[in-house]
């Protein structure tokens, strides 16, 4: 698996709620094994696609996963 290093200055503007919650979920979204992610595609409750990116000259290798419908509604209870 490929790793890349993305750098960027920091934002002088503060983040609005619809940043902050993105960033938040992003951020908890690390540390997951593939098992885990695969246990909630089968279970419908995620989907995984992978997809070649190109930034720039660079093709990145991509997996995308999504919560689905069934997904949102586990969470919400």
């Amino acid at each position: 698996m490929m790793s890349h290093t993305i750098i960027v200055t920091p934002r002088k503007r503060p983040l609005n709620p619809i940043q902050r919650r993105a960033l938040q979920l992003l951020a908890l979204a690390q540390g997951f094994t593939r098992r885990t992610l695969v246990g909630l595609v089968r279970a419908e409750l995620a989907t995984a696609r992978h997809e070649i990116v190109k930034a720039g000259d660079k093709t990145i290798d991509v997996g995308r996963v999504r919560i689905t419908a069934a997904g949102r509604w586990a969470v919400e209870g």
